[in-house]
This record gives structure tokens, C-alpha cells and sequence, in this order.
């Protein structure tokens, strides 16, 4: 099913995930939806393989740990998470070729912990990895030593105005 983009999440420097300087990060681009959810968008690399034509099962956590943290944002503009666990379900090999989508969102929030699920999607939309995770929610300043964090919105003539999930 499409889900329309109603907004699309900043991106910092040198983050793994979606740092924009970062040569051998994925560069994802996030977007929120109008269900709620966010689903991100990356492209694999070689460099992200384990076996050959294969995405490592670290980077598979990476992108699904980013995308839920992501998700409490949608409400919650200033929370941060620091991951306290985060547990993987891998189903189905995930290949190196093309256009990959992973979705997030928040199952229960409270003043100090907030839990999510994720999935990444094939192209077909099959569900290559499940992921279930809990977050502590810190001051960015306890984080970093910083209250500032340079994120940029990547706008781009090709962002989708709908998600396939």
C-alpha cells in the first residue's frame, strides 16, 4: 500500500547510516509518512556486502536501528534515543542491486523509553528483516556534549511524493 510523504527528515555529515559526507555510509534519506511511520530509502553498495551481491547483516541493523530511533521524531521534534536493545529477525537475503525501503514506528512512548518495530523491504515487498528495539530518550547535550547537531534537509527533484509499504 502508498502512503503519502508528508515531510522528509534532515541528514548530518558523517553519520554511517545517513551521512552525507561519508563515503562508505548508505546516505539514506527519510522520509514520514501520513500513517505515521518512517520509511527511509537507500541504495547498497558493494562496500556494504558480506557475502558478494549481499547487504552485511551490521549494515541491515544500522538502517532498521536509524529508522525506528527516527520515528519518535514524528511527535516528539527534539527527542533523541540512544538504543538500549534492539533484537533482528533476518529472513530473506537482502541484494546489493537497486532501491531499498525501510519503515519504522513507535509502539509504546513513555517519559523516559520509547519501543518501535521495523522492517526492510524488498523490491517486490517481501520482508527481507524484522527488527523490535527500545531507546532511552536523552538530551541531545548528553548525547554529544552539544545541544547543536548539523543536520540539513537533502532535498532532491527525484523525492517521492508517496512510499510503497
Amino acid at each position: 500500500m502508498k502512503q503519502r510523504v508528508v515531510a522528509k527528515q534532515e541528514n548530518c555529515a558523517h553519520c554511517l547510516v545517513c551521512g552525507l559526507e561519508n563515503e562508505f555510509g548508505l546516505k539514506a534519506a527519510f522520509f514520514e509518512l501520513e500513517n505515521g511511520e518512517v520509511a527511509a530509502l537507500f541504495n547498497p553498495q558493494e562496500r556494504h556486502q558480506s557475502y558478494p551481491g549481499r547487504l552485511h547483516g551490521g549494515m541491515a541493523a544500522a538502517i532498521l536501528d536509524e529508522t525506528i530511533g527516527r520515528a519518535v521524531m514524528i511527535k516528539n521534534r527534539g527527542v533523541w534515543g540512544v538504543t538500549a536493545e534492539l533484537s533482528l529477525r533476518y529472513l530473506l537475503p537482502i541484494p546489493l542491486a537497486g532501491e531499498l525501503r525501510a519503515v519504522g514506528r513507535i509502539t509504546r512512548d513513555t517519559r523516559r523509553l520509547f519501543e518501535g518495530t521495523g522492517e526492510i523491504l524488498l523490491p517486490n515487498g517481501d520482508v527481507a528483516v524484522s527488527a523490535c528495539g527500545t531507546y532511552l530518550k536523552l538530551p541531545l547535550e548528553k548525547i554529544t556534549g552539544s545541544a547543536q547537531f548539523p543536520w540539513r534537509v537533502r532535498a532532491a527533484d527525484d523525492d517521492p511524493a508517496e512510499i510503497a509499504i
